[in-house]
């Protein structure tokens, strides 16, 4: 189908004066291009012209007329009568649309907010003690229906504008102009507008509505979690309708109800994954090793961290009757390198806790976990390796983990290992500094999870279950954002990549970061894709997409010979520790001669200092 035709069957019958002018703007390049065609072409290449000869054919390789009283133009039939366009009236429609379209929308949203505001009135005298007013829950309603039938208007005209200036420089080739008004696109209010607020209020409302109770919060030093998680892929269009939906049955977590920050639905969150030069712990939890472990540092908000979480995670096999178990505790910043180094003050931070009455039992548990964490990260030689980093909204009944779901937006993941981290200066990336494009992976969809807690004979709630048959989720099977950034981003390294790669919607960004022969050919190189193709979620399989980097034995056949290959690079992993700690010592002494140099006036200005150290 034509996208002048979607269009017009997917308008809001009452807004159609609103909307782009598609039909028109593809009027205007047809007559344009027509007009290029006939135009005679330039003859500043030729020193003169012969009278004795045909003209030069035109833009479309057709004979011209030089006759000016032929009854046509250079061989095109131009009606009587027809309009003549410039390149100037496409443009000045263009702007004209822009910006009837932010008016459009930037009126709705303030009429949306007037709605919410009224709605608010009536419910916080129910919730003051009064009697709910008839129509309320309709009233809400009505504005989250309103809000995504705006969401759908905007997402409309942005792809209407995306197309027609694509088709602009395929026909128009001189200038081209889709990357400038793409760009500009981005930058007005209501393309890039962040509008949470609306969805925050709909979430209190309903909240309120729904007479949520609130749980005590559970005081523990060292906080365990056992939860069955599923994990989904959301295209962006459907974001807003997603959050819309689950807000009906559980509050939006609000970030920033402290006052130090704006009121939002999501939370910056920033987890550094720590492995190894083997990465001993990204092939276990891709091969979902019993007992294979996660370790990371993660902390909440823009800035500098303020408190760091050290989780691990641990993955158990369900068959076995165990679950996968996440537990953590708290350090600060200043603390993390101290970790890192085995230098972490333990016996002073139990002195802490007991001063401030923490039971023996708890001290015990937390002490437990902070040793085998050190062992893990001392034993197996963890550095900080890659980096998620993304936007997450939570829904949850305060200290109420029985049913919780999170979506993760704008989601990237890092490579961490930069000269600055393997020197030992910091723990995760100078924020200051621009990451290159081949160490940044930026993921095209949304990630929403939904966590249920594990109880004897609990099953999924059937509101959940129509989320996830409604069409705008899919399934992806053990999705996880460090096995994904660790294949994109260090294909070098790993000997086996998540089946998940194989999605054709993940293309884009991977060949953004360099990542294009990860979906090149392969023979030998062993496959979990091939076992799964059932599990892609956006099409079939990309035949043999696979490159030949690290070869496992090609005649290992099956997972047999993706352990033996594991083995290997595990044994191997373990000599590249002393590598590692070599490099580290000659990027010491280099940047020692560097400061020397300067001291003494000599910096020399060759080779920039800039260069990266191999990974």
């Amino acid at each position: 189908m034509k996208y002048g035709q979607y269009l017009e069957e997917n308008m809001t019958p009452e807004w159609v004066q609103h909307y782009m002018s598609y039909k028109e703007l593809k009027k205007i390049l047809k007559v344009l291009e027509e007009q290029m065609i006939a135009k005679p072409p330039s003859d500043g290449w030729t020193s003169g012209v012969s009278l004795s000869t045909p003209a030069p054919t035109n833009a479309a390789g057709m004979p011209t007329a030089r006759d000016e009283d032929d009854a046509s133009v250079d061989g095109l039939s131009i009606e009587s009568g027809a309009k003549v366009y410039t390149e100037n009236d496409f443009f000045k429609l263009l702007e004209a649309d822009m910006e009837k379209v932010q008016a459009f929308t930037l009126t709705q949203v303030r009429l949306i907010r007037q709605s919410l505001r009224a709605v608010d009135e009536s419910v916080t005298s129910y919730s003051s003690g009064g009697e709910v007013p008839v129509g309320v829950r309709e009233q809400v309603d009505a504005v989250g229906d309103l809000f995504l039938k705006l969401e759908k208007f905007v997402n409309l005209n942005f792809t209407g504008f995306r197309k027609i200036l694509k088709k602009h420089d395929k026909r128009l080739p001189t200038p081209p102009c889709s990357n400038f008004y793409i760009g500009r696109l981005h930058q007005q209010a209501w393309v890039r507008g962040d509008y949470s607020d609306v969805l925050l209020n709909i979430s209190r409302l309903y909240s309120v509505l729904r007479g949520d109770a609130h749980k005590e919060a559970a005081d523990a030093a060292t906080q365990g979690f056992f939860r069955k998680t599923t994990k989904y892929w959301v295209r962006p269009e459907f974001v807003t309708a997603i959050k819309y939906v689950v807000s009906q049955r559980l509050p939006v977590f609000v970030f920033g109800a402290d006052g130090k920050q704006r009121l939002s639905d999501a939370q910056l969150v920033n987890s550094v994954y720590l492995d190894n030069s083997a990465l001993e712990l990204y092939h276990g939890r891709l091969d979902k090793t019993p007992g294979a472990i996660a370790l990371r540092l993660r902390w909440y908000g823009t800035g500098e961290p303020e408190l760091v979480f050290v989780e691990r995670k641990t993955h158990r096999d369900s068959w076995t009757g165990e679950v996968s178990v996440k537990e953590r505790f708290i350090i600060k910043p200043k603390e993390v390198q101290l970790l890192l180094e085995g230098k972490f003050p333990k016996q002073e931070k139990m002195a802490e806790m007991r001063a401030k009455g923490k039971s023996e039992e708890e001290i015990a548990d937390w002490d437990a976990l902070v040793t085998e964490v050190t062992q893990a990260i001392n034993s197996k030689q963890l550095v900080p390796t890659m980096r998620s980093q993304y936007m997450r909204t939570a829904f949850q009944i305060e200290n109420d983990a029985s049913v919780r779901i999170s979506l993760d937006t704008n989601l990237c993941m890092i490579y961490e290992r930069d000269s600055g981290v393997l020197l030992g200066d910091r723990w995760y990336r100078d924020p200051t500094k621009a990451v290159p494009v081949d160490e940044i992976t930026r993921f095209p969809h949304a990630v929403l999870e939904v966590k249920l807690e594990i109880a004897e004979g609990a099953s999924t709630p059937d509101w959940v279950k129509e989320i996830l048959a409604s069409g705008m989720v899919v399934e992806v099977f053990k999705f996880s954002k460090f096995i994904h950034g660790c294949a994109v981003l260090m294909q070098d390294d790993v000997q086996a990549v998540p089946y998940w790669v194989d999605d054709p919607s993940l293309n884009p960004s991977i060949e953004a970061s360099h990542g294009s022969a990860l979906l090149g050919a392969s023979e030998g190189r062993i496959d979990a894709n091939k076992a799964y193709p059932q599990l892609l979620p956006h099409g079939a399989m990309a035949s043999q997409r696979r490159p030949a980097l690290n070869q496992s034995d090609p005649g290992g056949g099956g997972g047999g010979g993706q352990a033996a290959a594991t083995s290997k690079l595990m044994e191997g992993g373990r000599k590249d520790a002393e590598a590692q700690a070599a490099l580290k010592r000659k990027l010491k002494a280099e940047k020692a001669k560097e400061k020397a140099q300067a001291a003494a006036g000599g910096g020399g200005g060759g080779g920039g200092g800039g260069a990266l150290p191999p990974r």
